[in-house]
């Protein structure tokens, strides 16, 4: 969130703390669908249902080893971009986030279909990262992993940050946040496949008409959690055809 000085007030903050703490806990509302953020203020909320994905970078910490700044800068650059760009791309997205070398999303998924067109963004992005690394390797230029993280269910959609002052957030917490990034980080590191999904996102997409039940694989151990390596047909034919 970008600053606008405002002199700090303690007389106002307390006014604040109190209009925040004594909000009626009935104005956090249960809800099937995410709303539209305008009818967020700073003493209500949403719990929504909701699938979440996260998309880390492996190892990221050696690429400042290998590479000086204006090309980590370039490879980081090329990453956020399009991830950002695949997952703005589908309707049903309603919040894309970059923190770090992360890239992660809230989708609006009240039916299986939806869920289903999460993991299609998905495998566009583990499509687009084999085309990434084409790239970066003909610059010689280092290549990377990812890992792809994904999870359904009930997040809290808060308002957050400081009252008029225009330097606000859009906030997301609940295990279906968590989970999605913990998933996230099994990707090409527990598991040799990057695209690591829960139980109850599997449950869902068996209820559609694709063959995911034949894409990923039950992690029998101690994760409770499907891994697979799914990839976009079309991106992977350009690929094959530039190699």
């Amino acid at each position: 969130m970008e600053t606008n000085y405002i002199r700090y007030n303690f007389e106002s903050s307390l006014s604040r703390i109190d209009e925040i703490l004594n909000a009626d806990n009935k104005s956090y509302q249960e809800v099937d669908s995410i709303p539209c953020r305008s009818r967020l203020t700073h003493t209500n909320g949403f719990y929504v249902n909701c699938t979440a994905v996260f998309v880390d970078i492996r190892d990221s910490s050696k690429l400042p080893q290998r590479h000086n700044r204006p090309v980590l800068a370039k490879i980081y650059r090329s990453f956020i971009s399009e991830v950002v760009a695949i997952f703005n791309g589908d309707e049903n997205c309603r919040e894309v986030n970059v923190q770090g070398d992360c890239v992660w999303a809230v989708f609006d998924t009240p039916t299986p279909e939806d869920i289903s067109g999460v993991l299609f963004n998905c495998a566009r992005v583990n499509s687009f990262i084999n085309i990434l690394n084409f790239k970066l390797q003909k610059k010689t230029y280092q290549g990377f992993k990812v890992g792809i993280g994904v999870d359904y269910g009930r997040a809290l959609m808060i308002k957050a940050g400081y009252k008029g002052s225009r330097i606000n957030e859009l906030v997301w917490m609940g295990d279906v946040v968590n989970q999605a990034c913990n998933l996230c980080s099994c990707g090409n590191k527990v598991f040799d496949y990057p695209i690591v999904i829960s139980t109850i996102v599997y449950d869902k997409l068996c209820m559609t008409e694709g063959q995911w039940a034949e894409w990923f694989t039950h992690d029998v151990c101690c994760h409770g959690c499907y891994y697979g390596d799914v990839s976009y047909r079309d991106m992977n034919i350009w690929l094959r055809n530039q190699q």
